[in-house]
Formats: structure tokens, C-alpha cells, sequence
């Protein structure tokens, strides 16, 4: 294998840190993990700067040991790199590189005054988890740090900046800075005066554009690693300065290049600890709180449906369930476990037997609500079996999803024709796509890629940066260079199915009011992530 051919790419996601190497033809070679998790800290969702350090050189390493088993030589360079991850977020830093205050990630949902104020000043809708909400919310907090912020980035800028130098985003993750215009390919400069002159009075001495990172296009290098970044993510100091980086995107980016989803049209849902559809779309939308307008990793408009809860609910309930075989003496590995109580789910009732549950672990911006509380629901009639009770679980993570897609089909005519899907939600072969169509009403599609996620869409973007040729756009570059010959599965649901998730989603909305009931009422007795 010619390493100074592949091309490495790196993300951060939520609960796990990944690298994927690909050779020439865009072929997995190598890969490397670490998992991690966040922390509640003063009721504020976050990693350390540690952890993150920390994690990035532990997956970093992982992968050069795979690469040293399977080629018996060190990992010493590559033709190009990225890195991306979760996606948004506020990293604020001073002049002397200091982080103010500790990240806060998009599971946050503190930023509500902010973003209703900005969607009404901007007429564009601003979500909760955005970098600009965040700031506009230290703001109205009176926040001291804010006079000398220098820098705001978001977790996969701040890691291309420690190994670059360069403080850039891909337009994808930028679009979650700050709005974007699509045809400048630059952040709105009509915004960006807006929310100037309404901090005016605030005297910082910084203009939005003087703070927020310079925009970068896929295919465009966007800077090369340095000798100290190469140390940094390689203290061994076998990695060798010098190897371009593509810009740095985030989760929505990288899930877009991994499903082929960013031509006009397309779309795709990543589906893991938190679930978001991505819609390619061809005009401009109304305004909708419910979604959010993002753009591809080469800047085409994107209707965005993001949730913040999604599968943590089923790895508590899987967790439960794996207790209960140990101490029966059935110890089922992770794997096992999960397929057993996801294909249980395929024989469960079409609407799940009246039985509901909220997988709010955290506040949920498509619904409403600031917290959240994991809540399961039953009436006395209703039928409790495995199959129904999983079903339930698996529904309930794409419930979210559904209200939000019904915005963009039934309100603004969005046509969902097919769509991809990657993520955990998905490993399972075919439950999670049969679901997934019974709530979207269309067929989904799984590559046989898939599993690779994020990561893998990052290496394709340096793949792109590398090899494209002048004038090839991402879209053909991806369709004819990468997926030509990929096979995917397709899952349609039939009309039972689609009838049965609709009954489910019904009695969701309406009791919804339960979820809000808990929320002000049940409180935290402790830190939840406490002995953790």
C-alpha cells in the first residue's frame, strides 16, 4: 500500500472517536477507536480540553497500531488528512489561546432567549446549539469572558487549528456558526451587520467577522499539518509534518459525503446518540423553528431536521436487559445483545401495542422542551411483550424526527424520494431502515459503507482535496470516483407499517404534555454523571 497516496480521516463524535485510513480507491485500510463521553458540569454538557487531547492521541494511536499489524511498517504520513466532529458547539479562546470557559456542545439547550431573538432579528431560524446562539446568550447573561473572546470556533475547528495553525471551517460546519449565503459562499454579510450593530452598546472592541473562522470549500487544502501538530497528535514523532488537510467539517458534513447525499434532491439520516435528516434542497424555505438551513460540504443549500436524542435511551434499556442475562447466567457480548432486541422489534405490533416512550435524555429543540426526562408509558389495556416494548424503543428514537420532517414534506412540498442512512441505529441489518421508512413513508437505503460513518466521509473530502480534477465538482467526483460500484440495501415499509408508526406518532403528540409534566417535576437528585 502507497500511504503517501491514502488519505486519513478523523472525527469526534459523541461517544466515540474514530480514524479511518482509505487506500487510492477509497477502500477501509485501517482503522482506530476510543470512546468517550461527555460530563454535566454546573448544568453544562461538556468535554475537558483534556479528554478531548486525550482521546484524539488514544484513537490516533489505535489506528497507527492497526496500520503497523497489517502493513509491518509505521504510519509515518499519508496524501492528505481531516478532521472533523460533532457538530457546533461554543469554544471560546483569548489572544493567548486560552479556553474562557469550558465547551459547551450542541446537546446543550440553554440558549433558548438567543436563538428566539436572533430568528427574529435575522428572519432565519437560529437553533439552540448554534455557535452564534451560544454567544448571543453569554451576552444577554452579561458573561464576562465575552469582551475577550479572539477566536470562536467549534471542536473540529479547534483540533484543525492545533494541527494547522489555521483558523478555518469547512462552509458545512460553518453553516452552524452563523448563517451562510450559498450563492457568496461566505457568511451573510447582512446578518453579520445586524448582530454588529445590535451589540454596539456592548463596546468589545470585535466584530463578528473578526472572531469567527475564514469559510473554506470542499476540495480547497486548507492548510498542512505542522511539526508541532504533528506531535501533538503523534508524541511518538513518527508522524512527519507536511501532509495537507482538507477543512474541517462536521458530523452533518462528513454523513452527507459518506451516503453520496449532496446533490440537489438527496438526503440522508444519521442516526446515533442524537438523529438528523439532511434534505438538499433547490430553493430557500420559510422560516420553520423546527428546521434548520445548513449547507453540503461544497455549499448547497440544506434543510436540516436535527434531534438531540436518539439511541441513548435503547443502550440504557439494552444495558438493563444485558444485567438480567449475566445474572442468569447468559452473558450476551454487545453485539448480540442488540441484534436479539432489535430484530425482536420486527415482530412487535404495527403500532406498538399502545405502549410509548420519550428518549429524552437531554431538552429537544423540535418539541420545545430545555430538558429532558427518559420516560416509558403504558395503559392498563395496553400489551406489554418484548417485541412491543422494543418496537416502542426503536419508534420513540425516530419520533422526533418524523415532526420535523412532516414540516419540510406536508408544508413546504420537499419531496423525500429516497433516503440514505448510516449510523448505529443501522447496524442491525434492516430494522432500523424498515422503521425509518415506516416513518418517512419513502425507502431507505444503506451502503455497504455505512458502518464506516463519519470518519469515512472525512477521508473522502481529503480524498477529494487531493485528487479532484480541475473543474470536477464533489458531486461527481463522489458519484462516479467513489460509489459507482458500491452496493447498498433498500427496506420499504408497506402500508400497515406506515399506518402503524402514524397511530404511534399520534398518541406521542398528544401526550406529550406527560413529558413536560416530568420535566417540572422530577428534578435531578444528583449530578447524573456522577461515578461515572
Amino acid at each position: 500500500m502507497d500511504f503517501a497516496r491514502a488519505t486519513l480521516g478523523i472525527e469526534l463524535g459523541s461517544t466515540r472517536i474514530k480514524a479511518v485510513l482509505l487506500d487510492e480507491n477509497h477502500v477501509p485500510a485501517a482503522s482506530g477507536s476510543c470512546e468517550w463521553e461527555n460530563q454535566l458540569e454546573n448544568g453544562i454538557w461538556t468535554y475537558s480540553l483534556e479528554s478531548i487531547h486525550d482521546g484524539l492521541r488514544s484513537c490516533y494511536r489505535d489506528l497507527a497500531r492497526d496500520v503497523q499489524e497489517k502493513w509491518g511498517k509505521p504510519l509515518t504520513t499519508v496524501g492528505a488528512m481531516g478532521v472533523s466532529a460533532m457538530m457546533h458547539g461554543y469554544l471560546p479562546f483569548d489572544r493567548e489561546g486560552e479556553l474562557l470557559v469550558p465547551f459547551r456542545t450542541w446537546r446543550n439547550t440553554i440558549t433558548g432567549e438567543a436563538a428566539k431573538k436572533l430568528t427574529e432579528l435575522f428572519d432565519f431560524n437560529i437553533p439552540q446549539r448554534w455557535s452564534i446562539a451560544h454567544l448571543y446568550q453569554a451576552i444577554l447573561n452579561g458573561e464576562e469572558h465575552v469582551g475577550d473572546i479572539a477566536l470562536l470556533t467549534t471542536l473540529a475547528g479547534y483540533i484543525h487549528l492545533r494541527l494547522t495553525g489555521e483558523n478555518v471551517l469547512g462552509i458545512g460546519e460553518a453553516s452552524g456558526m452563523f448563517p451562510i449565503d450559498s450563492e457568496k459562499l461566505c457568511y451573510d454579510e447582512r446578518m453579520m451587520e445586524l448582530f454588529d450593530r445590535e451589540i454596539a452598546a456592548c463596546g468589545f472592541g470585535w466584530r463578528l467577522q473578526d472572531i469567527l473562522p475564514q469559510v473554506r470549500i470542499a476540495g480547497e487544502e486548507a492548510g498542512r499539518l505542522t511539526a508541532e501538530g504533528a506531535r501533538f497528535l503523534d508524541p511518538t514523532g513518527l508522524l512527519q509534518p507536511g501532509i495537507p488537510l482538507a477543512p474541517p467539517e462536521g458530523d452533518a458534513g462528513t454523513g452527507m459525503a459518506a451516503t453520496n447525499s449532496v446533490r440537489v434532491h438527496t438526503g440522508n439520516v444519521s442516526a446515533g446518540t442524537s438523529d438528523f435528516a439532511m434534505i438538499v434542497v433547490d430553493r430557500p424555505l420559510g422560516v420553520h423553528r423546527e428546521i434548520d438551513m445548513v449547507t453540503t460540504p461544497a455549499g448547497l443549500p440544506v434543510a436540516m431536521v436535527h434531534c438531540n436524542n436518539c439511541t441513548s435511551d435503547i443502550n440504557a434499556w439494552a444495558g438493563l436487559f444485558g444485567e438480567f442475562a449475566a445474572a442468569i447466567g447468559a452473558d450476551l457480548d454487545k453485539n448480540t445483545l442488540f441484534t436479539l432486541l432489535f430484530r425482536r422489534a420486527l415482530e412487535g405490533e404495527a403500532d406498538c401495542g399502545g405502549l410509548l416512550n420519550y428518549n429524552y435524555y437531554s431538552g429537544e429543540g423540535v418539541t420545545d422542551l430545555d430538558e429532558g426526562r427518559p420516560l416509558f408509558v403504558r395503559t392498563p389495556d395496553s400489551r406489554l411483550t418484548l417485541a412491543n416494548f422494543m418496537r416502542t424503543q426503536l419508534f420513540s428514537a425516530l419520533a422526533t424526527l418524523k415532526i420535523g420532517l412532516d414540516i419540510l414534506t406536508k408544508e413546504e412540498g420537499v419531496t423525500v424520494e429516497r433516503i440514505y442512512g448510516h449510523g448505529g441505529f443501522f447496524k442491525t441489518p434492516d430494522v432500523g431502515q424498515r422503521f425509518l421508512s415506516a416513518a418517512v413513508g419513502a425507502p431507505v437505503s444503506v451502503m455497504e459503507t455505512a458502518g464506516e460513518g463519519g470518519p469515512y466521509g472525512m477521508a473522502l473530502l481529503a480524498a477529494y482535496a487531493l485528487r479532484r480534477e480541475p473543474g470536477e465538482s464533489l458531486e461527481a467526483y463522489l458519484d462516479q470516483k467513489v460509489f459507482a460500484g458500491v452496493k447498498s440495501s433498500t427496506q420499504t415499509a408497506d402500508e400497515a407499517e406506515i399506518e402503524g408508526f402514524a397511530r404511534f406518532l399520534e398518541r406521542y403528540q398528544r401526550a406529550l404534555v406527560v413529558e413536560r409534566a416530568a420535566v417540572e417535576t422530577v428534578k435531578y437528585s444528583r449530578n447524573p454523571m456522577e461515578g461515572k
